[in-house]
């Protein structure tokens, strides 16, 4: 028997969606979740696709996320949204804001949003990519759970801080970008822990405190900011920005209110949305973006040089046609939640059977 099956996305969509509805999403959270995830797989990030289920639904199960939490908006200032999540996972939060934050941005040439109190294990690019298809220019920012140290340290203080930014092009999907500010994202070293793989060395330290190139010691220990000091600052940047300035938890608060590590943790996510037209006195959409592909030609002129996202909009075009592949090991434990069997993972960041490819039991 093959270890991986081939799914086609809308497969994908209503394994995700049948399962969380019975592990006790309502149906709009479910379909939020399904829609974040079978975008991850379709474009083959799949450290954000299903593999991530079984952390929504850790972290609905230990009562610590709210799987029917109706998101309600406040506007704080003409050009400032905050969505309050009460508890519940980001995707539908970020459903909720994302058209009035692109009419805002439209209006006064710039908007922010503030998501606060959500659970967020999905990746950036959606939303910022969303508003870029709207033609906006798009920041996004959320903290996570203290996994990284601060430069010069060892022990866990930061989370792995993804920042993502998108840039609308003409004739072409929009260029988007989607990075931990860490060495690497937490899902890799996860996922190389499952296929049984050594990491690079410089992405993490053990919980000695020394580099280390083993993924259950780098999930023990603490990964490493990329650039070193520079990489560092950037992470502070993003725990200010999602946490303080939101009025939502710094990564090693929302790590203290993990009490059943869960691997879900609960935050604030800065987007800011920017319309180009508005940025100029007699503002020309067309011939701004027309000089941005200036630089995106002087790029792709260099030989081995691509455009950020270029691999994922690569991956799209055979995923929508072929259908995507997951491992055995973890449709299986997926086909168990659809039945709502639950599977625990006691420690979820520290790698199990699941993660190692493996079939999980099914628990109480």
């Amino acid at each position: 028997m093959s270890d991986s099956i081939r799914m086609k996305l809308d497969e994908v969509h209503e394994l995700a969606t049948t399962l969380l509805l019975a592990q006790g999403f309502n149906q709009a959270h479910a379909n939020a979740i399904a829609n974040t995830v079978t975008a991850a797989e379709r474009d083959e990030c799949r450290h954000h696709g299903l593999f991530r289920i079984p952390f929504y639904v850790n972290a609905l199960r230990a009562g610590q996320a709210s799987g029917d939490a109706e998101p309600t908006v406040d506007d704080l200032a003409p050009a400032v949204i905050r969505v309050d999540a009460h508890y519940g996972f980001s995707p539908l939060a970020l459903e909720v804001g994302d058209e009035l934050l692109a009419k805002r941005a439209q209006e006064t040439g710039i908007a922010a949003l503030a998501v606060n109190n959500a659970l967020n294990v999905a990746a950036l690019w959606p939303e910022v990519e969303r508003l870029a298809n709207r033609g906006l220019v798009a920041f996004a920012f959320v903290a996570a759970a203290p996994y990284v140290a601060p430069h010069g340290g060892t022990k866990p203080l930061y989370g792995t801080n993804p920042m993502a930014f998108a840039w609308p092009r003409l004739n072409h999907p929009p260029m988007v970008f989607d990075q931990a500010s860490s060495a690497s994202a937490r899902g890799e070293i996860q996922v190389r822990l499952r296929d049984g793989k050594p990491l690079p060395e410089g992405w993490a330290v053990g919980p000695d405190g020394k580099p280390t190139t083993d993924p259950k010691a780098a999930l023990a220990g603490a990964q490493m900011p990329f650039g070193g000091v520079k990489g560092a600052s950037i992470a502070m940047m993003v725990e200010l920005l999602a946490g303080p300035l939101v009025g939502d938890l710094l990564s090693y608060e929302a790590g203290e209110k993990d009490v059943a590590n869960t691997g879900a943790p609960c935050g604030g996510e800065l987007i800011i949305a920017i319309d180009p037209v508005r940025c100029l006195k007699n503002g020309n959409r067309k011939a701004q973006l027309e000089h941005g592909e200036q630089l995106f030609s002087k790029i792709l002129e260099q030989e081995g040089t691509r455009l950020p996202s270029q691999r994922r909009y690569e991956a799209r075009g055979r995923t929508v046609v072929e259908g995507v592949t997951v491992p055995r090991s973890l449709y299986d434990t997926l086909k168990l939640f659809s039945t709502g069997t639950y599977v625990r993972q006691d420690n979820a960041y520290e790698g199990d059977d699941l993660l190692r490819g493996k079939p999980a039991k099914a628990v109480a």
